[in-house]
């Protein structure tokens, strides 16, 4: 299962985002999706860690928390339908 990471600065990069999290335990992948035609960063992302209980530590931590001038919302990512 993923971590959806939203109100992202829009400033924030790949690994920006990899040094927050790696402080909950092993980072397996960093996903930061950009708009089509500008380029830009859309504003969130999804992180998948090595394990349930590092990603449940990662979000009890972070949701909520400042970062980079914005409230981070950071609940568990639901599938694509």
């Amino acid at each position: 299962m993923s971590i959806y990471v939203g109100n992202l600065s829009f400033d924030a990069t790949r690994d920006d985002i990899n040094e927050v999290f790696v402080e909950y335990g092993s980072v397996k992948s960093v996903k930061v999706p950009t708009d089509r035609e500008t380029g830009r960063v859309r504003g969130f992302a999804f992180v998948e860690m090595s394990s349930d209980a590092e990603e449940e530590a990662a979000i009890a931590a972070l949701d909520g928390a400042e970062w980079m001038g914005r409230t981070l919302k950071v609940n568990k990512a639901r599938p694509r339908t």
